[in-house]
């Protein structure tokens, strides 16, 4: 029976922080973060932690942007959409540029996960296109199996970068039995149970087939948190040899100082040298330090790690508006800032129950 009730969506999320909503973990924050703006002088100064970077990479920023920023030989072959572009447009342009299935569509400007979908067919693009409500991406693939999330820094005045933290993603896969079904392999697991919901609109009476024993099969084939990967804290990896693979490519990136890139590689030994890997996101000042979400971790770790990426972050910002004489945002742009991404919030909670 108690089991039973441990096993509910609601008492899972009570009793494992890393699914407590975003302004319950970061309440304790948010004074530390009221006084680095009191440092700064500034509510908005994280703009200047990554000049290249729209808003500094914390909110708005278009990935599309930052890939222009990245040697093109790091991250898969992309292609950029505005809203209400047609299906002959788009399906034309993945032609023309040779793209091979399967693909990724996901929003511009991200969040969090949503809207980002595999598309295996020339229908299902169609189908994404049809209904995107925002400027979105298609783009390759990576067949790479293993993914890690790089959190990496670099102060302005110095000459090299350090990578502060790092998170192995475990992708939501479920393994058959030969007797259960993949609702019910699904149930088993708490991480899983959570997922249900859209795991039912993307999959439907597949749920309810059987996989032979032993058969791996893969729901979501992308590291994300939201959609139910498990982040396992690798950061003991963190070597002299992967950090000055990792130093090399993001000194290539002009203007990037600070946050996390999501790496797809082939095999460890090779993403330690810099070989066989891509670039899956780059993101800036809104970078979470994703190594606190392993559930070994209490949120008193989780909060000692927030604070010390948000002193770093301050540091750099500070650093390149003192000596680079970067301005920091002002309230006005800040306030617009939040709104739109308020609205956009909403807009693309909105599109993600339809590519789902």
């Amino acid at each position: 029976m108690i089991k039973k009730i441990l096993y509910r969506p609601f008492f899972i999320r009570l009793f494992n922080w890393e699914y407590w909503p975003f302004d319950v973990v970061y309440a304790p924050i948010y004074l530390y973060w009221f006084w680095l703006c009191i440092k700064a002088r500034s509510f908005f100064f994280f703009n200047t932690s990554n000049p290249s970077f729209i808003n500094g990479g914390f909110l708005m920023e278009s990935k599309k942007a930052i890939y222009d920023l990245i040697p093109e030989s790091y991250y898969p072959a992309t292609l950029f959409f505005q809203k209400g572009s047609s299906a002959q447009v788009v399906t034309e342009a993945i032609q023309q540029k040779q793209l091979k299935f399967p693909l990724v569509g996901k929003p511009d400007i991200g969040m969090k996960g949503h809207s980002v979908k595999k598309l295996e067919t020339v229908q299902e693009v169609i189908d994404y296109t049809l209904t995107s409500k925002v400027d979105f991406l298609i783009q390759e693939f990576v067949t790479y199996k293993n993914e890690v999330g790089i959190f990496y820094y670099r102060y302005p005045n110095e000459k090299a970068g350090k990578i502060s933290g790092m998170v192995g993603k475990e992708f939501l896969a479920v393994t058959g039995d030969g007797v259960s079904t993949i609702s019910e392999l699904l149930k088993k697991d708490k991480r899983y149970i959570l997922q249900l919901p859209i795991l039912k609109k993307t999959y439907g009476n597949e749920l309810k087939s059987i996989l032979p024993a032993g058969k791996e099969f893969v729901l979501v084939p992308y590291g994300n948190h939201v959609r139910g990967a498990k982040f396992v804290d690798t950061s003991h990896l963190i070597d002299d040899q992967l950090t000055k693979s990792i130093d090399a490519v993001c000194r290539q990136v002009g203007g990037f100082y600070f946050g996390r890139m999501d790496v797809r590689y082939n095999t460890w030994e090779e993403l330690r040298e810099g070989k066989k890997f891509s670039i899956i996101e780059l993101n800036g000042a809104g970078s979470e330090p994703t190594h606190i979400y392993d559930p070994k971790h209490s949120i008193f770790f989780a909060w000692k790690e927030i604070i010390r990426h948000l002193n770093i972050l301050w540091k750099i910002s500070y650093i390149n508006h003192r000596q680079m004489k970067k301005p920091y945002m002002n309230i006005a742009d800040g306030l617009r800032m939040l709104k739109d991404n308020k609205q956009y919030v909403k807009l693309i909670n909105g599109s993600q129950s339809q590519v789902a």
